[in-house]
């Protein structure tokens, strides 16, 4: 990895996903950088390949920023439920099967959620339902070169949904030392402690010394 820093160029973020964008948008808007989307720009989304999380965040960086000639940055993140054995991991989305909602296409994070929760209830009322929102960014120049930053949230997996503020599993996702969702949580205090904070407050480190 290089020690390339950013500037205040604009830098794409290697996402179709309204929400996540909205969420790193607002992480880096104190920092001067202007985010635009792949998505925005009609950029093919590369096949996540990898069987990492690190993997597949380099893809996505690699590939937007090959294709846009501007700085990329791409988010690979997943819950991992201990009980089943760390999945869905970086199968996080693949469980959330592609659907179309009023006409436009999407997926269907409430079946993913309710896949988790069945093969839970399988393994009984006492199996462990600690997990964890893993998360990598990966930062990459046209030049080839690139950085990766790594963070995470310790929770227990709650069961019905609740919230409607967050996307993908926030809904059943309780944090260590709380009582609601991150899809109940104020977008503000979600940014704090979530698992994308712990990677971003990695990257500001280094990218803009602080």
């Amino acid at each position: 990895m290089s020690e390339a820093r950013l500037g205040s160029e604009t830098l794409v973020i290697a996402t179709h996903n309204a929400g996540k964008l909205k969420e790193i948008g607002a992480l880096l808007a104190p920092y001067g950088v202007n985010c635009i989307s792949a998505g925005s720009l009609g950029l093919p989304e590369p096949a996540e390949t990898g069987k990492t999380f690190v993997e597949n965040a380099l893809i996505k960086a690699r590939a937007a920023a090959e294709s846009s000639g501007l700085p990329a940055l791409a988010d690979d993140s997943g819950l991992c439920v201990a009980a089943l054995g760390n999945a869905p991991g970086v199968y996080t989305a693949d469980w959330a099967e592609r659907q179309w909602f009023e006409g436009a296409p999407g997926r269907d994070w409430y079946m993913a959620m309710g896949k988790v929760e069945g093969l839970l209830c399988e393994k009984g009322p006492e199996t462990d339902r600690s997990c964890w929102f893993a998360c990598v960014l990966a930062i990459a120049w046209p030049d080839g070169s690139s950085a990766v930053y790594q963070g995470r949230a310790d929770g227990s997996y709650t069961w019905p949904p609740r919230g409607t503020m967050g996307f993908g599993y926030d809904p059943v996702f309780v944090p260590q030392g709380g009582s609601e969702t991150f899809a109940e949580l104020d977008p503000e205090e979600k940014h704090r402690i979530s698992h994308r904070a712990d990677a971003f407050a990695k990257l500001v480190a280094a990218q803009f010394g602080g």
